[in-house]
């Protein structure tokens, strides 16, 4: 008869610090964020525990002069500005990244370890200081302003406080964040598939499509969420290449944070943001474990 183990085992109290630190830096500040999302704003600004879903509603609604409730869109407008900056930031940076992952994958061991370095070095220089470099390149007397005129191309202006401005920053920002995955994708692909692929008078777009891309889309799915949750709620690029004209999830935060003092609507958003990723993370591991269980099933 085998010894009963007991209760507070080593594998219990070796993980209780870890517990602990996720309690206090995760579990306690989220649930005082769901609690400000139900309190009301304060005359002054900040919030009381008065119970209300006010904050909630006024994601979606005014209310008017006469007490009556009145669509307002606007926060859906940042919302999809957000998502479709957001997907095609995520586009943008898998359309560029396998190519380069693939070809530091074929280089010689030391070239790897080079390039791999080259690769994260933007993450050595503070965030602020890479995107206010964008604000040169991309100003009126920038980079591109006087590329385009030495090139006696039409001067198309100043690419700042747009759409295209923020794009370009959010890809900058985060395309390492996809290289390196599908780097460790393609890495542990065995060379042999993609000779018998040939060996069997398989083109290389056959190859590619048939044999490589399969293989590497664990590596590709996880630099897309890698890319696409951080995008969601990015702050910096907005403020700056944005010049808050055009917002963000992330800066509307901010801004109500901040400037507004209406920590209640800005508690709502943040959590209907963070519920969002969630719902879409839990989903995509679900179907994960579910197409798992069918290959193995076979």
């Amino acid at each position: 008869m085998s010894a009963r183990r007991p209760l507070f085992g080593w594998n219990v109290l070796g993980l209780m610090p870890a517990h602990v630190i996720m309690l206090l830096t995760l579990i306690v500040p989220v649930g005082i964020i769901i609690l400000v999302s139900f309190s009301t704003r304060g005359p002054y600004g900040g919030f009381d525990y008065i119970f209300t879903i006010a904050p909630y509603r006024q994601i979606l609604f005014n209310e008017g002069w006469t007490g009556e409730l009145e669509f307002n869109p606007q926060y859906l407008i940042v919302v999809g500005r957000t998502l479709l900056l957001a997907l095609a930031t995520t586009a943008i940076c898998l359309a560029c990244s396998f190519p380069v992952a693939y070809f530091i994958s074929l280089q010689s061991r030391e070239r790897k370890v080079a390039l791999i370095y080259l690769v994260t070095l933007p993450f050595w220089v503070s965030m602020i200081v890479r995107v206010y470099s964008w604000i040169i390149i991309l100003g009126n007397n920038g980079v591109v302003a006087k590329a385009l005129l030495a090139l006696g191309l039409p001067d198309i202006g100043s690419l700042l406080f747009t759409d295209t401005a923020m794009l370009i920053g959010l890809v900058y920002s985060y395309i390492p964040l996809m290289i390196l995955p599908i780097f460790a994708s393609i890495e542990k692909l065995d060379p042999a598939l993609v000779e018998a692929s040939h060996d069997l008078y398989g083109s290389r777009f056959t190859t590619l499509r048939r044999v490589i891309l399969p293989l590497c889309a664990p590596g590709m799915l996880a630099g897309a969420i890698l890319v696409f949750v951080p995008c969601l709620g990015a702050v910096l690029e907005p403020t700056l290449l944005g010049g808050g004209k055009a917002m963000m999830m992330g800066n509307l935060i901010q801004l109500q944070f901040g400037a507004a003092r209406n920590w209640p609507l800005g508690a709502a958003i943040s959590i209907v943001l963070m519920a969002s990723v969630l719902i879409f993370l839990t989903v995509r591991g679900l179907s994960a474990v579910r197409r798992e269980g069918r290959e193995a099933a076979r």
